[in-house]
Order: C-alpha cells, then structure tokens, then sequence
C-alpha cells in the first residue's frame, strides 16, 4: 500500500517512514505543502500522513484543502507535537481520520495506520452527485442537465464538483488554487476569475435554472440553489 506522508525534518520523516517501510508500505516523501493537492490528484495513495509541526507558521492553508477535497476520501492521519484540544478538534472537524500526538512509538503508529485502512476499505466513496436538475459523474468525467451533456474541461469539471459537492459553503480562491492548480493562491488566482466566468456560462446558471455561484471578495465562490435559505450538502 502506499502512503503520502508531508513531513518537514529528515529525523521525523526517518522516525515514521522506517518502521512503515519494514510493516511492507511504500512511503513517499512530499516536499512542499503546495505539493500535496497536486500529487494526490495524480496519483493513487491508500493514505496521507501530514505533520503539524511547532514551526509551521499557518496551518489554515492545510486545513481549507481538507476542508474541501472534491469528494476525495483518502484517509488522513495528522501527526504534532502540540497538545491542543482545540487544533485537534479542528483537525478532526475538517476531516482527519486520527491525530497522533508525536514522538509516537513505531509500533503504535504502524497499528494506527492499519486500524485507519481497515475503517476506511469500508466507505463507500461518493461518486456521482445529483442536484437541481445537474448531474455529475466522477468516474466517467460526465456532467449533464436534464440527461443533455454538458462539455467541460478537465480543470472546469474539478471545479464544479467543488461547488456542487458543498452548495452553501464558500470556497476559498487559495483553496480553489491550491485543489485545482496546485500551486499558491496568489498565482493561480489571476485565471480563477475566469473560469468561473467559463463555468457560470456553460452550465447557464442562474433564476431559470435555480443555481447560481456567488461571489464574495473576503470570501471566495458558493453554489447558491436560488429561493433556497438554508444549504445542505446533498
């Protein structure tokens, strides 16, 4: 099985990929968070391993892509030194399947992460979403309304199934970047505006239809479904 681990000293990456190695897992090192995203998107990972470690300066950028990871639900274990009830309630509330405090012994770590992949083969991984009339299908790369297909590009269809997988959550332009591009906010931000233009023209979003994508300059994008006060994520 493979697993991703995004570690930032070589004696803590050291301390959790041996043992892993030597349980019969292949590990691979991700240097950067900017990274992360993008890897996991084109490649196939059994699990992710990320560390919070003392120095990291923000930790929001970490948890807005798990926040929203286009119905991606590859298991995650979070690894810190810091004893925090209130970052590991957060890490948990954004979806991390454990949080393990560090230093940890290798042989506990290597029955936490079998105990993770052994909840996990069970889920059942959504795959399609059906939502005012729009349907849209992962494994195929379809999207339709009303049974008509609707052409998208590759980076349009991850975008749609952002909003449409979170109708009534804002989406942030770094998270949107980062899910999407994979590289920092502030570069990939400069065409975000106008694939979302591309994406509200294509899907004719609006009254007729009853969905619609709001902005929000301190905010970012949402799905709106139109007359609707409260959203829920179907």
């Amino acid at each position: 099985m493979n697993i991703a681990c995004y570690i930032h000293s070589d004696m803590a990456s050291k301390h959790v990929q041996v043992p892993l190695e030597r349980a019969g897992f292949d590990c691979e090192r991700l240097q950067s968070e900017a990274s992360l995203p993008r890897l996991i998107r084109r490649r196939s990972y059994d699990l992710i391993l990320i560390e919070l470690g003392t120095a990291t300066p923000n930790h929001d950028n970490i948890f807005s892509w798990m926040n929203c990871r286009s119905g991606e639900s590859t298991p995650i274990i979070m690894l810190s030194p810091m004893r925090n009830a209130d970052l590991t309630a957060l890490a948990l509330d954004a979806g991390v399947d454990d949080f393990v405090i560090t230093p940890v012994e290798p042989i506990e770590l290597v029955a936490r992460v079998h105990a993770i992949l052994r909840r996990t083969t069970r889920r059942t991984t959504r795959r399609t979403i059906e939502l005012a009339g729009f349907s849209i299908d992962r494994d195929t790369g379809r999207f339709s309304y009303s049974g008509v297909p609707i052409e998208l590009t590759p980076r349009e269809f991850t975008m749609a199934w952002m909003f449409f997988s979170t109708p009534g959550i804002y989406i942030s332009r770094e998270t949107i970047g980062r899910a999407i591009w994979g590289v920092d906010s502030k570069i990939a931000g400069r065409t975000i505006e106008q694939h979302v233009y591309k994406l509200r023209k294509k899907l004719q979003l609006g009254m007729e239809r009853g969905v619609m994508i709001r902005t929000a300059y301190s905010q970012g994008y949402r799905l709106e479904l139109c007359g609707e006060d409260q959203y829920l994520n179907i």
